[in-house]
C-alpha cells in the first residue's frame, strides 16, 4: 500500500458524469463513504431510481448516504463520524455549508467543470455551449462558503469541436477531471500544490437552466440556435412545436437555403436536406424527436410526413 491510499476521503457526487471521479478517488485513496442526492422518479415509469454515483459507489462496496438536508447537523455528524482527511466534489448538486465544508480535516476540494473563474455556478458545460465557447476545461478549487468562488489549485484545458454536444462533452470533462484525481489532487492534498486567487472581477456565471430556455426561437440567428441545439443534446432537448406536437431537435448545422424566407418556415435543401428559416441564415434539422415517437434523421422524418418543406414551426415559446 503506498502513502497515497492511507488517504481517507469522502466523495460528494450525484450524475454520471462524476462517476469516472469516484472510481478515480476510490484507486489513489481509501474512500470511507460517499454522499450522494435522493432517489429520484425518472423514465416513462417514473420509477425511483439511484443516481448513477450512488450505483457506482455500491458497485465498489462503498457506504452511501443520501441527506435529504445538508444543513440540519446530521451530515456534518456523519462526516466527522468518517474521519476523512478530505472530501473531493464533483457535480453533488447542492450548497454546503461551513460545518459541512470544514468536516474534513483537508477540507472539501471541487472538480467544476470550467475554467474558473468563468461559469461559476450550476451548469457550465450548458452555458459554454450555449456561448459558443472553443475551449473549456475542469478546475480543482478548495471550497468556500461561495459559488465556486474558492481559489484554484490547478485547470486541465480541452478543446470544444464544432459539433460537440452537451452530452458529449460532458463525458470528456468528465474523464478529464478522473485525470486530475490522480495527479492535480493529491498533490493538492499533500501541500506540494499550491492554490491560487481566483479573480472574481473576470468571473462570468452559470446559473441553473430553466425550461423556458429549451425552446428554439426561430427569429434568432442559425449560429445561435445551432449553439442551443448543441448545449441541451442529446437531453433534454432543445425544443419547437409542429402544429399541436413538441419536436425536440437533437442534432443541426448551418444551412444553405437562401434567405428572405419567414422564421421558422421548413425549407427543401440539397439533396432531400431540411433546413429551418432563422431571423439569419438557415438550420438544416440533422437529427430530431417528435412527440411520442422516437429520435430520427430528417430524411425518415420527411419520408414519414412528420416534416415537410413549406410547413412552419411556432417561432418563439409564446406562439407555442
Amino acid at each position: 500500500m503506498n502513502e497515497a491510499v492511507t488517504i481517507r476521503s469522502v466523495f460528494f457526487g450525484t450524475p454520471a458524469f462524476a462517476v469516472p471521479a469516484l472510481q478515480a478517488l476510490h484507486r489513489v485513496t481509501q474512500v470511507v463513504g460517499v454522499v450522494s442526492q435522493p432517489d429520484r422518479r425518472a423514465g416513462r415509469g417514473m420509477q425511483l431510481t439511484a443516481p448513477a454515483v450512488k450505483q457506482a459507489a455500491l458497485a465498489l462496496g462503498l457506504p452511501v448516504i443520501q441527506p435529504e438536508k445538508v444543513r440540519n447537523g446530521e451530515l456534518e455528524r456523519w462526516l466527522r463520524e468518517r474521519e476523512a482527511d478530505v472530501a473531493l466534489v464533483a457535480a453533488y448538486g447542492r450548497i454546503l455549508p461551513d460545518g459541512v465544508l470544514n468536516a474534513p480535516r483537508r477540507g472539501c476540494l471541487n472538480l467544476h467543470a470550467s475554467i474558473l473563474p468563468e461559469y461559476r455556478g450550476a451548469a457550465p458545460i450548458q452555458w459554454a455551449l450555449l456561448d459558443g465557447k472553443t475551449e473549456t476545461g475542469i478546475s480543482l478549487m478548495q471550497m468556500d462558503s461561495g459559488m465556486d468562488t474558492g481559489a484554484v489549485f490547478a485547470t486541465r484545458r480541452m478543446a470544444v469541436p464544432p459539433r460537440m454536444n452537451g452530452g458529449e462533452l460532458s463525458e470528456a470533462l468528465a474523464q478529464l477531471a478522473a485525470e486530475m484525481v490522480g495527479a492535480e489532487f493529491l498533490a493538492a492534498v499533500s501541500g506540494s500544490l499550491q492554490a491560487v486567487p481566483q479573480d472574481s472581477a473576470r468571473a462570468t456565471a452559470a446559473p441553473p437552466l430553466t425550461r423556458e430556455q429549451l425552446w428554439l426561437d426561430w427569429t434568432r440567428g442559425a449560429p445561435e440556435l445551432i449553439n442551443q441545439v448543441r448545449a441541451f443534446a442529446p437531453a433534454p432537448g432543445a425544443v419547437t412545436r409542429i402544429g399541436q406536437k413538441r419536436l425536440k431537435v437533437l442534432d443541426a448545422q448551418l444551412g444553405w437555403c437562401e434567405q428572405g424566407h419567414p422564421p421558422g418556415t421548413l425549407l427543401a435543401g440539397a439533396s432531400g436536406t431540411l433546413e429551418v428559416a432563422c431571423g439569419s441564415g438557415t438550420l438544416e434539422l440533422l437529427r430530431a424527436q417528435l412527440e411520442g415517437g422516437r429520435p430520427q434523421g430528417a430524411a425518415e422524418l420527411q419520408r414519414g410526413r412528420v416534416l415537410q418543406p413549406g410547413q412552419r414551426l411556432a417561432v418563439t415559446l409564446q406562439e407555442a
